[in-house]
């Protein structure tokens, strides 16, 4: 049974609790607030600020288990308080593993620190669940693809324009890095996991068998990057990676060498933004 009460009370306090600086927002200089907004949680958590503030004041609907999910997100909630919040909605907690899409407050609070750079948070398969607003220009928007199209690995296999901006060469040592860490995704998280359906799903597609019935493993990727935007063109980008072990979780940061072509992209991609991958 759902706690009205002990739910309202809990976001009341971790809304308060928060600053516009710990969710990558800016302090006006008016500002009077004490912690966050309710309509700027809503916005957080991609929902109504009517739905969220009726959820404050104990008198809202029973909110889902999507719901709840998005609210202890957009509430940069440890797994510990996420657990909480799901049991005083009346919802059992998601299960504490890989599979888990909840993003640990430390890799958000980087996150939102670097509105300048491209970035994203993604998951050991590959699927993107936050970008920096520069991360969408530069990568396009993630929160598009559904299925098992979020995953890089699967959408390399399947999707000729994925690879396009690599030579032959190229083509063949990147289908071994995307063959071989699935392999080993499968290795450690058994035959029921997600990467052995990923490899199900992928069992008729030629290229992908070609490398997968090798059994190689090893090979990893560079630490330079390759883009085609539709916009400026190749990009040249390297790639350091932040891991968050508990959940496999992987915070990939996208930087140019100053001075170079790639570099004066990124910022002619900072000043477009979004629109520029759309033309």
């Amino acid at each position: 049974m759902i706690d009205r009460d002990g739910l309202a009370e809990f976001l009341r306090r971790r809304r308060v609790a928060l600053q516009p600086e710990d969710v990558g927002l800016t302090r006006g200089p008016r500002r009077r607030t004490e912690g966050l907004r309710r309509e700027e949680v809503a916005v957080l958590c991609h929902m109504s600020t009517d739905y969220y503030a009726r959820l404050e004041r104990a008198t809202g609907p029973h909110p889902s288990e999507q719901m709840i999910a998005a609210i202890a997100q957009g509430l940069h909630l440890t797994l510990d308080e996420r657990d909480h919040l799901f049991r005083l909605a009346g919802h059992q907690p998601p299960l504490r593993d890989t599979t888990s899409e909840h993003i640990s407050p430390g890799l958000l609070r980087i996150l939102d620190r670097l509105t300048d750079t491209p970035a994203e948070i993604v998951t050991e398969l590959g699927e993107t669940l936050r970008q920096t607003p520069l991360g969408v220009a530069v990568l396009g928007d993630a929160s598009l693809r559904t299925g098992p199209a979020r995953s890089l690995g699967y959408r390399w296999f399947t999707e000729p324009a994925v690879r396009a901006a690599y030579s032959a060469d190229e083509q063949h040592q990147l289908s071994r890095v995307y063959a071989s860490g699935l392999r080993e995704l499968v290795a450690r998280r058994g035959p029921q996991s997600r990467a052995a359906a990923m490899v199900s799903l992928l069992q008729d597609n030629h290229l992908f068998r070609e490398v997968w019935d090798t059994h190689e493993v090893g090979p990893r990727p560079t630490e330079v990057k390759r883009f085609h935007h539709p916009s400026v063109g190749q990009l040249e980008l390297a790639c350091q990676t932040l891991l968050d072990p508990d959940q496999s979780h992987r915070l990939l940061v996208y930087t140019a060498e100053p001075g170079t072509e790639s570099h004066e992209k990124l910022q002619l991609l900072a000043v477009l933004g979004t629109d520029a991958f759309a033309t």
